[in-house]
């Protein structure tokens, strides 16, 4: 076992060689920040004060407009730090809590979705025992078997990073701490730390994308069985906006995952572009899909922006 007494903090990076433009740079991120913040900040809202919307499917989307919340508070702030300030510097301690949550969050957020469409797959294959098997108290045992699964996966790399010394350079390749980032910088056998996340993400998030495409091959199944057509697109259409997140955040995983393979050669800004991609996109499309693609959503929206008056009407 290792003992850290490295004193020095790291160093964030922003974008390398356009330091003259971070403050240019920040005007796009700071608007999808903000966007971000409001766009599942309304989602949350509405699911809290409108009582139609209090059923298991709008659990699940609050599940994932505070996951999307939490992992874009976690990295935005150290983001904004460096390109408006160019505050670079950031404690040992600090910086792993920060890993722990943005890594935490990606697998929550991926376990949230296998939730929602285990809720699809109930709703659709078995609708007459949906109220008796989603209760409220089976969705919050499953919100937080999602958590607890994955906050103690990421924990033994995490705890590892405690130990290791680092006596290389201390400069982080984004402005926000990664796991696969700070364990370049020690100086010890980091074996168990490169394996073990490769695991986590075939035994998680791998799992969870075959299951979740498994649970649609049996929700077509069924939904190829019902004689009217009419049926057959409503059923399909109440799935439509949780496959257009599955993608948005399968695609994206995929995309960074590609880039850091085989686009070795690529400009270093590529890598940091994607990174920002991989962090933002998600949360910003997810609310924007499921206000476009559910009524229930466009409906509580209309009457939270309507003056008092029409709503009384």
């Amino acid at each position: 076992m290792w003992l850290n007494t490295t004193t020095s903090p790291f160093l964030l990076t922003g974008f390398p060689g356009m330091e003259k433009a971070h403050h240019w740079i920040s005007i796009p991120l700071l608007a999808v920040y903000v966007s971000i913040l409001l766009g599942n900040g309304t989602l949350l809202f509405l699911i809290r004060d409108d009582h139609s919307l209090h059923e298991p499917m709008y659990y699940f989307l609050a599940m994932l407009a505070a996951t999307d919340l939490g992992v874009t508070l976690t990295t935005m702030p150290t983001v904004l730090g460096v390109l408006w300030l160019n505050h670079r510097e950031i404690g040992h301690q600090a910086c792993f809590s920060q890993a722990y949550f943005i890594h935490t969050l990606s697998i929550v957020e991926s376990g949230v979705l296998l939730a929602m469409a285990y809720d699809r797959f109930i709703a659709i294959c078995n609708p007459l025992r949906y109220t008796s098997i989603l209760t409220n108290t089976k969705v919050m045992k499953i919100g937080m078997g999602v958590l607890i699964r994955a906050g103690l996966s990421i924990m033994p790399i995490i705890i590892h990073l405690h130990w290791f010394p680092y006596c290389q350079s201390h400069v982080l390749s984004h402005a926000f701490c990664l796991h696969q980032d700070v364990i370049k910088l020690a100086c010890a056998d980091i074996t168990f730390n490169r394996l073990y996340p490769v695991v986590v993400v075939f035994a998680m998030v791998l799992l969870d994308f075959l299951t979740i495409v498994f649970s649609y091959i049996l929700i077509l199944k069924t939904v190829m069985g019902i004689a009217s057509g009419e049926e057959r697109a409503k059923a399909l259409n109440t799935c439509v906006s949780h496959i257009c997140c599955i993608l948005v955040f399968y695609v994206t995983v995929v995309g960074l995952t590609f880039i850091h393979r085989f686009g070795k050669h690529a400009p270093r800004v590529v890598h940091i572009t994607m990174s920002y991609i991989y962090f933002l996109f998600p949360p910003f499309m997810n609310p924007v899909i499921y206000s476009i693609k559910t009524k229930q959503i466009q409906s509580g929206i209309i009457r939270l922006f309507s003056p008092p008056s029409s709503r009384a009407s």
